[in-house]
């Protein structure tokens, strides 16, 4: 028969013919990373658990047409991308959104300081240098966005990148430098304002 399989392919096996507790345990094994996929590329919470849900609800539907010779988590990822391109192209047009935390237009603060918070430079300076980055990431495009999410922070490989996403390896390559470059601009730009 061929080598045996790991557990995981064994509960994707034993997933498609029903069993309930297999698929709990992909489940399990893989809802943080789909979660943090879809809160990336929706930027909502409540949303992107919404759509964590119906991705596992879609994968589940189509077990029988999984290879399970193949991983499953990029396969997964690509579900719950797609269902995220769908809910993100039902949005209303930009122009229409109202943001409810956008900045008060009186111009007073929405959070007060803690004066008892330590107040070091080298704090403020990693908080600062987080916040640049994370807007730096927030203002690439979506495949930019996702690529470096799924690279350096759930640390899949650039083949399993490009299963998920459905593109050649050498897409993920090439958008993940451009990406790099464009975050290290934007970083470089930054960085004269963030030292005294």
């Amino acid at each position: 028969m061929g080598p045996s399989l790991s557990g995981e392919a064994a509960w994707t096996r034993s997933a498609a013919r029903g069993d309930r507790q297999a698929f709990s345990r992909l489940v399990d094994l893989h809802k943080r990373t789909v979660f943090a996929l879809c809160v990336r590329l929706l930027r909502d919470q409540d949303e992107a658990q919404d759509a964590a849900q119906e991705a596992f609800a879609r994968a589940y539907a189509s077990l029988a047409a999984f290879d399970p010779t193949q991983p499953f988590a990029p396969w997964l990822l690509r579900i719950a991308r797609n269902h995220c391109l769908d809910v993100l192209r039902r949005r209303l047009p930009q122009a229409q959104r109202v943001e409810l935390d956008a900045d008060p237009e009186d111009g007073a603060p929405r959070d007060l300081a803690d004066p008892d918070a330590p107040r070091g430079d080298d704090a403020l300076e990693r908080r600062e240098l987080a916040r640049t980055l994370e807007a730096a990431v927030a203002a690439l495009p979506a495949n930019y966005r996702e690529v470096v999410h799924l690279f350096h922070v759930e640390h899949l490989s650039y083949k399993e990148i490009a299963a998920a996403m459905d593109v050649p390896i050498g897409t993920v390559m090439t958008w993940l430098h451009r990406a790099r470059a464009r975050l290290k601009a934007t970083l470089d730009a930054s960085a004269p304002e963030m030292t005294p």
